[in-house]
């Protein structure tokens, strides 16, 4: 799939939106100078090519209750073992992100626990029971002090 041209319209709303999704066409249409019709015209578009996924709540982790943030670089015995444990990582609740990569780690996760007791309990008995995991390596998040989107 090509990627989306964008103009200087686009960057401008979808800049707004990223803000605060919750902005009426009105509104983006005042600030960009257009009007509303635009504004849907060029959202349907983003959203047709993908660009625009969806929409999203964001929580406080730590006011849910979890005060732990770690990151896990996990090493599989075989690369053939990567589809199987994925889909065994994606059903721990704990991870919620995934990625496949090169260099040290075959997959490289990130887990929020309520504490460090709970960390290890999901270390020991949900990801290093995975068969497929040879060896994880844990690094615990001190601070988040940099986390946005890219820009448009």
């Amino acid at each position: 799939m090509e990627n989306y041209r964008f103009d200087n319209l686009d960057k401008s709303i979808l800049k707004s939106l990223m803000s605060n999704a919750r902005t009426p066409y009105a509104e983006l249409a005042k600030q960009c100078g257009v009007s509303a019709g635009t504004i849907h015209v060029r959202i349907e578009k983003m959203r047709q090519a993908g660009v625009i996924t969806g929409t999203q709540v964001r929580v406080d982790a730590k006011r849910l209750g979890y005060d732990v943030c770690c990151f896990i670089g996990i090493n599989l015995n075989n690369a053939r073992d990567y589809p199987h444990t994925l889909e065994l990582l994606r059903e721990l609740e704990e991870v919620v992100e995934a990625y496949y990569t090169t260099g040290n780690y075959s997959i490289f996760i990130k887990v929020m626990a309520r504490s460090i007791e709970h960390l290890q309990d999901v270390l020991i008995n949900k990801v290093q029971a995975i068969e497929a995991i040879q060896s994880t390596e844990t690094l615990i998040s001190l601070q988040n002090p940099i986390n946005r989107s890219v820009t448009p």
